[in-house]
């Protein structure tokens, strides 16, 4: 084979710095060859080394009681009692989806299912946040029935069913979508496994689809900006197969349940590099590879293409030693490609053969341990002071709150979103509770009482506004919707979706972020489990608003005692839970973006006592079968809760009667929109009130009553009223409407 020539021009094409390209040949001691520095420029880069963020995730609380696996392992794992456990992670797969949607959620979801697999757990369910430019955008309308589609596609082939997420719209997006996906898994204690590859002698088994020419330079692709030439970037976007992925799992977890394995990784970022490098960092051994014997489905693929290939549905395995023909009869048995391509050495080093010959030959420490570590400057924006600047007296009162009312439940970024959901299948395996819609999803844990509650979320606006609030409130308000189910929060995994890491800005904004994520995890006692960093969403040096995406999950012990969102029945009474947190609180709220056209002004304040003092109560009053539902004040306020609670109902729309919580001094289209935290919208029994009220007080939350259930009309008595049935079809019809989308 004729190398390509090495020069520092050429390592920078490869996303490597002319340091970076120096520290390499340090570390070889000689200049690397072609295909060693397509393998160091993809371990190096910033998808798979966290070269930028390593030193701030160490902030984060990683371990607890329930903690089985944290972060380092393709997903977390916590223990939730039984001899069970749940593996789960979120990945982000923004880049590709923006160059090819259909194919770049696809695979985001393949990929996440897989890293949940790999741990020994059956996947059970999967969620989505998804991030679009303006409604009116012209690509939103394509981006958005690909992504969607995508996601479908995989997921329903699969039988994993998609049970909730969120969907949000803003103009920083218009270059560059966000795609995060979220998997979470069952898995017996005595069935975990890990990516390890130890045991001297032991083989290195290649098993899944065969390799091509798809997906190369993925991970260097992920680690830097979009410019007016993304679209060339298309043949670095995998493509899915969701049958064959089918036959993986189960052909994987037939395999793991025998003793015939020492460790088990997917080829995701970086293909076989990345798999069989870590998986000999983990074990602190080496592998001889031979790349003649890699199934390949192109002519002619070179060892630069074989390594940095990222071809979907594969994965690497180091078997015991003379197990090999009960590792290939299973995978033969599903009909997958199987091969032994190497084994397991002593001396640290990663030596790939090719036609007799070495084509690489470096040590494992270089690519893992060794790989640069950044602790980049950070420096607050000059813009910040002026963002944070907003007079809500100079703002224009509105003529018509009822018009602004349904305008905002309207909205893309409020409507239903049964668009979406209607095109995933949210009930296969017959293990959902709660279906998309309420604060979270339930599922029962099948052969216990258990349930589990998940929900995404980030306020994006917030963190523009306030990194360090934001990310609070990014935990805090995933933490309450799983609590607003009746569930324990008891970990969570996210996706740090920023931009260009080199700018002090942008790092500014992770690391507030992530302090104040990491306060609140602290506070919430919740820790982190698995997660990713996504850098560089920028399109022509414009970047995302910092959107820190977080998962939460929740233990039900009594799956049967969950709640929902929505209100049961007429004459059941309706309680603000914390309404002494209510106040004028506009920065960043989804009615000054969508009424004046702001985004501007400070995010709501959090305190975090009173945060963790108001989740115990609300699992208390769902254990106690005290609240027939259970709502979070969060975006459009006070009005949009209570109108949510009223048309979300699967049943129909019912109307509510409540006074106005506010003092009678504020504004009200303040007392209406203002999105206050730590605040929900509980509704009981009329014979259930005292005992409701009496359940609140030892956690010293402070209860009001505001009103009943019935009637034909939302009215906030003395402030605006409209028709249920009205807002009910205007919300039901905003998504696709507000898009231009099929109904």
């Amino acid at each position: 084979m004729r190398e390509m020539p090495v020069s520092p021009e050429r390592a920078r094409e490869h996303g490597l710095s002319g340091e970076e390209f120096e520290r390499i040949r340090t570390l070889l001691g000689r200049d690397p060859n072609f295909t060693e520095l397509g393998i160091f420029s993809v371990m190096w880069s910033e998808h798979c080394s966290y070269k930028s963020s390593r030193i701030h995730l160490k902030k984060f609380p990683t371990r607890g009681p329930r903690v089985l696996q944290g972060p380092g392992e393709n997903a977390g794992i916590l223990d939730i009692g039984e001899g069970l456990a749940v593996s789960f992670k979120m990945e982000s797969h923004n880049h590709p989806s923006y160059i090819e949607p259909y194919q770049g959620a696809a695979t985001g979801v393949g990929g996440i299912l897989r890293d949940v697999f790999t741990m020994g757990a059956r996947p059970i369910a999967s969620l989505d946040s998804l991030r679009f430019g303006r409604p009116d955008h012209p690509r939103t309308r394509y981006l958005v029935n690909g992504v969607v589609a995508g996601i479908a596609g995989y997921g329903n082939c699969i039988g994993v069913p998609t049970v909730g997420g969120e969907v949000s719209f803003d103009e920083c997006y218009d270059g560059n979508i966000l795609v995060n996906a979220f998997t979470l898994g069952i898995v017996r204690h005595e069935r975990i496994w890990r990516g390890t590859a130890s045991g001297v002698g032991n083989p290195v088994i290649y098993v899944g689809s065969k390799t091509g020419r798809d997906g190369i330079h993925g991970a260097t692709m992920a680690s830097g900006e979009f410019d007016e030439k993304s679209e060339e970037k298309r043949p670095t976007v995998q493509v899915g197969d969701p049958f064959t992925e089918k036959l993986l799992l189960e052909a994987c977890l037939e395999l793991m349940r025998t003793d015939a394995i020492v460790g088990i990784q997917d080829m995701g970022a970086a293909g076989l590099t990345s798999s069989s490098f870590e998986m000999a960092s983990r074990a602190g051994t080496g592998f001889l590879m031979d790349l003649d014997r890699v199934p390949q489905r192109e002519e002619g693929m070179i060892p630069y293409e074989l390594m940095l290939s990222e071809s979907q549905e594969r994965m690497l395995i180091v078997a015991k030693k003379g197990r090999e023909d009960e590792v290939r009869a299973i995978f033969e048995k599903w009909d997958l490609d199987v091969s032994v391509i190497g084994e397991v050495t002593g001396d640290g080093m990663g030596r790939v053969q090719w036609r007799g010959e070495t084509v690489a030959e470096i040590p494992v420490a270089a690519l893992t341990d060794q790989a640069p570590v950044y602790d980049r400057p950070s420096a607050r924006p000059a813009v910040q002071d002026s963002l944070q600047s907003l007079d809500p007296a100079g703002l224009p009162a509105p003529s018509d709150l009822a018009e602004v009312w349904v305008r905002l439940m309207s909205c893309p970024e409020m409507a239903d979103k049964k668009w979406v959901f209607r095109q995933y299948d949210h009930m296969i395996r017959t293990n959902t509770l709660v279906l998309p819609g309420s604060d979270a999803a339930v599922l029962r844990v099948k052969g216990t009482g258990k349930g589990i509650a998940m929900s995404v979320d980030c306020n994006s606006r917030y963190c523009r506004l306030d990194p360090f609030v934001g990310g609070m409130i990014a935990v805090c308000e995933s933490a309450r919707n799983v609590s607003c189910a009746g569930a324990e929060p008891i970990g969570l995994t996210d996706c740090l979706n920023f931009g260009n890491p080199e700018k002090p800005e942008i790092m500014w904004q992770f690391r507030s972020a992530i302090e104040g994520m990491a306060k609140a995890c602290e506070a919430l006692s919740v820790p982190v489990v698995s997660g990713n960093v996504s850098f560089y969403n920028e399109t022509m040096g414009k970047g995302i608003h910092p959107t820190p995406t977080v998962a939460m999950v929740g233990l039900l012990e009594d799956a049967s005692r969950h709640l929902v969102q929505w209100f049961d029945a007429e004459g059941d009474r309706i309680f603000l839970a914390g309404a002494d947190r209510l106040g004028v609180h506009l920065g960043g709220s989804l009615y000054l973006r969508e009424a004046h056209g702001k985004v501007a002004g400070t995010p709501p304040p959090v305190d975090l006592d009173h945060e963790r003092r108001l989740q115990e109560f609300l699992r208390a009053a769902a254990s106690d079968r005290l609240v027939s539902s259970a709502h979070d004040l969060s975006e459009g306020g006070f009005a949009c809760a209570l109108a949510e609670s009223c048309i979300t109902r699967p049943d129909g729309a019912v109307g509510a009667r409540v006074v106005n919580p506010f003092a009678e001094a504020i504004r009200a289209d303040f007392a209406m929109f203002s999105e206050c935290q730590g605040v929900v919208l509980l509704s009981c029994r009329p014979a259930g009130r005292d005992a409701l009220l009496a359940a609140a007080r030892p956690f010293r939350i402070t209860m009001v009553e505001v009103g009943v259930v019935g009637g034909e009309h939302i009215d906030i008595e003395g402030v605006a009223r409209v028709g249920a049935a009205d807002l009910h079809k205007a919300w039901r019809e905003g998504f696709a409407k507000g898009l231009g989308l099929d109904g």
